[in-house]
């Protein structure tokens, strides 16, 4: 499971080095692949097996039918990218990608259990804070659903 949060930077092709503790997790139960998506003002980072059983498999069951469904599924697959790891632990994220996220030089990647999130800073930084901010609500939220 994908857990921890790293800060790293862009370089001038537009790639990151993927932190150890993931790459660790990819060699030990994945490959080098990833399918990078745009996702509420970040990318989300799927390791190929993850994202058959995650999103073509439930996401792929929802109705076409539905206005907000065809929506979503527009957009998310639309922008979805198969791209691999490097030997020097590196990911190239297309220009596309970046652009959406507003990914410059400075970036978070954050373990989210099966994916991972790669933000901005700076969007990581308003993202976190609201989290924090809306704590006590989140807590009963979570309580409420036995956890």
């Amino acid at each position: 499971m994908f857990r921890g949060r790293y800060d790293h930077a862009l370089d001038s092709k537009g790639r990151i080095s993927i932190p150890s503790k993931f790459r660790e997790i990819l060699n030990k139960k994945y490959d080098e692949r990833l399918v990078i998506t745009n996702f509420d003002h970040c990318l989300l980072a799927f390791p190929y097996e993850e994202w058959n059983q995650l999103v073509e498999q439930k996401v792929g069951s929802f109705s076409i039918l539905r206005k907000e469904t065809s929506s979503f599924l527009r957009f998310f697959y639309s922008s979805a990218i198969d791209c691999a790891i490097d030997t020097h632990g590196r990911l190239l994220i297309p220009p596309t990608l970046r652009d959406y996220a507003s990914l410059k030089r400075d970036v978070v990647l954050v373990g989210e259990g099966r994916f991972i999130e790669i933000f901005a800073k700076e969007q990581w930084q308003e993202v976190a804070q609201r989290a924090e901010e809306g704590f006590d609500q989140i807590r009963d939220t979570l309580a409420n659903l036995g956890i």
